[in-house]
């Protein structure tokens, strides 16, 4: 053997996503790439807005992009005022630039986050369906990754969540807008879900932390708003990243923001100013934090990405599809007219239609469609969602 055997068992169980990708792949080269309907990867289609492209240039005409060495492990201090500025509006609360740490994406705030926090042994618990790589996030740091179901629409349980709590839970992660339902979770279940947090902190005489992954803020329809986590309770942390409002996942940039009424906060930003450093990330690309410190509350244009959900939506339901209409994020979660979503997703790959069953998500019967494609994609496969349902209808 020359790999670890836990690194072999999680090769042997590589995420849905990627072997959907893979398989993609060995279609797009056997039938075309026009012929196959690709839903499965998140992977923003719109380009980056023009005031970010403006920005990459005015920074090498203005010769600050020369400075390539290192900086503060948590990032340039004027970027981090930047975010800062724009986080105190989003949530209500006044931040400073000692509240912001710039990571390599969102993944590697979870888990600069789960590192700093997390002792062997450590629960973090998180809603179902849920973004599948969490598993290994906490698992990286000697952490366990707990999940409790939602309600059929794919909100918070919160009788679930809180009879999941032990004396070994540490936080409980939530992602809204979610992956892969597009969820949002209303301001009134975040502030019952921090009372919950509240008393079962002081009955187990332990911080349990609230953890708000938000790459999807941004990406929200018909005037939803994603409501502030910080004024739901005080032990709370936003990890999140420029990836979906700026269509620039592959350039890993974002941060982490610490609630400043957190009872710990001056350990927990020691804590992540050192596990930045010492995981390897080391610093958050340095073009990329200016960038973003020149285009602060700048967005895609996400009517585009409305368009492309009704244009899914109408279509699906006309063959009867059922869904819970996403709110935001660019993600549509159908339940499955059979219970192996496996199956049905292998049928529809039959057809040249790529997405991921539910279980991958902690979600069985049914399964997902990132509808970030070209709208040509969502309406030459509708013949194909069409005739797979037939089946069943």
């Amino acid at each position: 053997m020359t790999i670890a055997r836990k690194i072999e068992t999680v090769i042997s169980k590589s995420s849905w996503i990627r072997k959907m990708f893979e398989e993609g792949a060995r279609l797009k080269a056997e039938h075309g790439a026009d012929k196959v309907f690709d839903f499965s990867l998140g992977n923003p289609n719109l380009k980056p807005p023009a005031a970010f492209e403006n920005a990459l240039r005015e920074l090498l005409d203005s010769g600050e992009a020369a400075d390539h060495g290192y900086m503060p492990n948590t990032g340039y201090l004027h970027v981090r005022q930047a975010v800062a500025d724009t986080v105190s509006k989003e949530q209500g609360a006044d931040l400073s630039a000692a509240e912001i740490i710039m990571t390599c994406g969102a993944a590697g705030a979870l888990n600069v986050t789960f590192k700093t926090i997390f002792d062997p042994g450590d629960e973090v618990i998180t809603p179902a369906p849920y973004f599948v790589e969490y598993n290994a996030y906490a698992d990286n740091h000697g952490g366990v990754l707990k999940t409790v179901p939602t309600n059929a629409d794919f909100t918070l349980n919160l009788e679930n969540i809180s009879a999941a709590i032990t004396e070994k839970t540490k936080a409980v992660l939530i992602n809204s807008p979610n992956n892969p339902t597009g969820q949002i979770y209303s301001a009134e279940s975040l502030k019952a879900l921090g009372e919950i947090l509240r008393e079962k902190g002081k009955e187990l005489q332990r911080t349990i932390y609230l953890i708000s992954d938000e790459p999807y803020r941004k990406i929200v329809y018909d005037g939803a708003e994603v409501p502030s986590i910080f004024a739901a309770y005080a032990e709370s942390i936003i990890a999140t990243s420029y990836s979906k409002d700026l269509s620039i996942p592959g350039e890993r940039l974002g941060y982490i923001a610490v609630n400043p009424a957190a009872e710990y906060k001056s350990d927990l930003l020691a804590g992540m100013a050192l596990c930045n450093r010492t995981l390897g990330f080391v610093n958050a690309p340095a073009f990329m934090q200016r960038a973003v410190a020149r285009v602060q509350g700048v967005t895609v244009d996400v009517s585009q990405y409305a368009r492309k959900r009704k244009l899914l939506c109408d279509g699906l339901a006309g063959c009867g599809y059922e869904f819970t209409t996403p709110p935001g994020a660019f993600y549509l979660f159908p339940r499955c007219p059979i219970p192996d979503d496996v199956a049905f997703v292998k049928e529809l790959q039959d057809e040249l239609i790529l997405t991921v069953p539910g279980s991958g998500f902690g979600g069985p019967g049914h399964f997902r469609i990132a509808f970030c494609v070209d709208d040509r994609t969502i309406i030459n496969a509708m013949p194909g969602f069409k005739k797979v349902m037939a089946k069943y209808k």
